[in-house]
């Protein structure tokens, strides 16, 4: 049924197309993202095609004989649109297994797309990873997710905070200025978790000069100084924080909970989440309790990620 083709550039029309039409894609997925570390992995996506018409695409790359769902990316899986069905799905992963296992792939690493990112619903290749695939999760992370429209009430200390920060005159600017907020983050990442943000400044400037209204930068000012900073993700339902960092005056001055307010209440108050991202460490067994307890303090609660694993 199916012609499974490997991605190569001169599909990046074909492959764009499908993603703006998707119903579980984000900008994550068009290659104008995928690619800017093109030289960091052996991309291997694959293009599922019914009768000479594009029907699905999965993101990946490949790693000695392991296909990964792309590691490049926070999340990938079986990108569809509206036109996909189970049964189809069903066919997909047996024709892919077989595909994969004439190509000399023997293991298969696959992230599907979280839930909340479902335009609608879209969890068809849960089923056949269980029945087909006999897929088993090989780790499991604990983000933290905001339903906005139900407006719940922030956590006391939050609000403490919140009017801190208004008493003290902190400011929020939505600004381009990427490399204010750079040296705040990455001394955090440095002095708590001894690591460097997934991205350089320079690439996170590459990338919002490609998907300007999909990448943002929130920065918290205090006495004229960048105290802290946010950069959001947007697709078409969620404001995701990608990264959040505040100097040691901005902990202080309640800056962080002032972005918040901000991005929430004014700026994006119709959208449905706001994804606070993982609070899992390593390959996600172990909790980070203190991350987690900001996050919840704004009114998110628990969502899991899992990565699975199979053999073809």
């Amino acid at each position: 049924m199916f012609e499974i083709r490997r991605y190569t550039p001169a599909d990046k029309p074909a492959w764009d197309r499908y993603v703006s039409k998707a119903r579980n894609s984000t900008f994550l997925f068009y290659r104008n993202y995928m690619d800017y570390h093109a030289d960091r992995f052996t991309d291997h996506s694959l293009m599922f095609y019914v009768d000479g018409h594009l029907h699905s695409i999965l993101p990946a790359n490949i790693v000695g004989n392991t296909l990964y769902s792309h590691q490049g990316l926070t999340y990938g899986g079986l990108v569809m649109d509206v036109n996909v069905t189970a049964a189809d799905v069903i066919q997909l992963f047996r024709e892919m297994n077989e595909w994969l296992r004439a190509a000399g792939i023997t293991k298969v690493v696959y992230k599907p797309v979280p839930w909340v990112y479902h335009q609608h619903a879209s969890e068809e290749d849960l089923y056949p990873l269980f029945w087909i695939c006999h897929a088993k999760v090989i780790s499991r992370d604990v983000g933290t997710v905001i339903f906005m429209q139900q407006h719940l009430r922030w956590r006391k200390d939050r609000r403490r905070r919140l009017r801190h920060a208004h008493e003290l005159g902190v400011t929020v600017v939505r600004e381009d200025n990427f490399r204010a907020f750079w040296p705040v983050l990455e001394n955090n990442l440095v002095d708590r978790h001894g690591v460097r943000p997934v991205h350089t400044v320079e690439e996170i400037e590459l990338l919002h000069s490609r998907f300007p209204k999909h990448i943002i930068q929130y920065n918290a000012y205090y006495e004229g100084e960048v105290v802290a900073g946010l950069t959001f993700y947007l697709s078409p339902q969620v404001l995701h924080g990608q990264y959040c960092s505040s100097t040691p005056v901005g902990k202080k001055v309640g800056a962080v909970d002032a972005i918040y307010e901000r991005a929430m209440y004014e700026d994006f108050p119709d959208y449905q989440y706001l994804d606070f991202g993982r609070s899992t460490e390593g390959d996600g067994s172990i909790l980070n309790d203190g991350l987690v307890a900001q996050k919840e303090g704004f009114g998110g609660r628990a969502i899991c990620y899992d990565t699975y694993e199979w053999e073809p």
